[in-house]
């Protein structure tokens, strides 16, 4: 090890919700810490989120609400540290928040505060939080980590990676969390884009015509369903119900809307029996949006009064509505994705404590790893939980 290096009990890699989460709570125990962040100021993707107020957890977390190839990892560490304990957290530090949708609660101010809170709780003689320090090498020798950055040595018997994944390049996010852990021999779940916008083409570029035509729908793939909002984009489809859906669809599959959750299977044939002289068009535009509701009847091709529209044909229609078939393209990539599915394998770590099984003092916590969560505060929820609970287990 270089004789000019500076000790630190743990290094952390990343200045974001986990790392921070993660140096605070070190730092807490009577750690030394260094938090080394590549960006010129901690935080940035935690005050891009929720439109700049951070839906910094969700009051419903739990493991359902986690994709990854071992669907029982995240159990132990969200069973430590759950969203009420953040928001005691956040209270103490008299943030006033709301909770916006069900579960999803937003800070009233802005997302700055969060930021501060985190940096608030590391204690200021024992970690030290390093912007611009951009990690160029990192070795191993008899039990110490050399992170090498900006010009600077840093040592350490503990080594996290708290750097995310490549979702949202435009803020600094890479790979570089995979390079690292293929670097020490971990395997790594192929990582792709996840709570993310979907693309279309072929006959479902029509629908690229209605960019900005928002509607509540329920969107499925497989066995798996949202209830919210689409939203049609100049590309495709976007909106809540299709960032969920999209971190569940694979290339190849179609997806599944239902334009009008609350109708009843026979809608258009009551319809037809009170309002004959109703047409299609008429009767979905006083439930979507008519720029939709226009695109809807074209595409199904009944434009006559209900009256001379057979049963069997209402039939049909009803039942395409329920179950509207996309067959998207792709997606818009890692440049519009919120978060990543895929990661450092969860099989190559402790679920208690996030530590490499095979290299003790080197841990993985937040983004980094196989688990995401679905949209609304729950990614946030597992970077504290897996911070702590990998902080909680660091020692000098």
């Amino acid at each position: 090890m270089p004789s000019t290096a500076k000790p630190y009990d743990a290094i952390v890699l990343g200045a974001g919700a986990a790392g921070l989460m993660c140096a605070a709570r070190a730092g807490q125990r009577g750690l030394k810490v260094a938090v080394l962040e590549k960006a010129e100021k901690p935080g940035k993707k935690i005050l891009i989120s929720g439109g700049g107020r951070c839906n910094f957890t969700n009051i419903e977390a739990g493991p359902e609400n986690y994709l990854s190839a071992n669907p029982h990892f995240a159990k132990s560490a969200l069973a430590r540290y759950t969203p009420q304990d953040l928001i005691d957290l956040v209270e103490k530090h008299g943030i006033a928040w709301h909770e916006k949708t069900v579960g999803q609660l937003f800070c009233d101010g802005s997302a700055k505060q969060i930021v501060q809170m985190l940096l608030d709780e590391c204690p200021d003689d024992l970690v030290e939080v390093i912007c611009n320090a951009e990690v160029t090498a990192v070795e191993r020798d008899v039990g110490r980590f050399a992170v090498m950055a900006s010009g600077e040595v840093y040592i350490a018997p503990n080594l996290v990676i708290a750097t995310g994944g490549p979702s949202i390049p435009k803020m600094g996010a890479t790979g570089f969390a995979y390079d690292l852990a293929r670097q020490f021999g971990l395997k790594v779940v192929e990582p792709r884009p996840a709570l993310v916008p979907l693309t279309l083409g072929g006959e479902d570029v029509l629908f690229r015509e209605l960019s900005g035509v928002s509607a509540p729908v329920v969107a499925r793939t497989g066995k798996t369903s949202f209830d919210e909002a689409a939203l049609f984009t100049h590309k495709g489809l976007s909106g809540p119900s299709i960032l969920q859906i999209s971190s569940y669809w694979r290339h190849g599959e179609e997806i599944g809307i239902t334009f009008l959750p609350q109708a009843d299977a026979d809608w258009l044939l009551d319809l037809k029996r009170d309002k004959p002289r109703a047409t299609v068009r008429s009767a979905l535009r006083e439930h979507l949006p008519d720029r939709l509701a226009d695109a809807l009847a074209e595409k199904l091709g009944i434009d006559r009064e209900l009256g001379n529209v057979p049963d069997k044909a209402l039939r049909t229609a009803g039942a395409r509505l329920a179950d509207w078939r996309f067959a998207p393209t792709g997606t818009e990539g890692f440049a519009k994705a919120e978060v990543t599915i895929g990661g450092i394998s969860t099989a190559e770590l402790s679920s208690r404590t996030m530590e490499a099984e095979k290299v003790p003092g080197l841990y993985a916590i937040g983004e980094a790893v196989d688990v995401t969560g679905w949209l609304g505060g729950y990614n946030f929820q597992w970077a504290w939980a897996s911070g702590v609970a990998c902080a909680e287990a660091l020692s000098a």
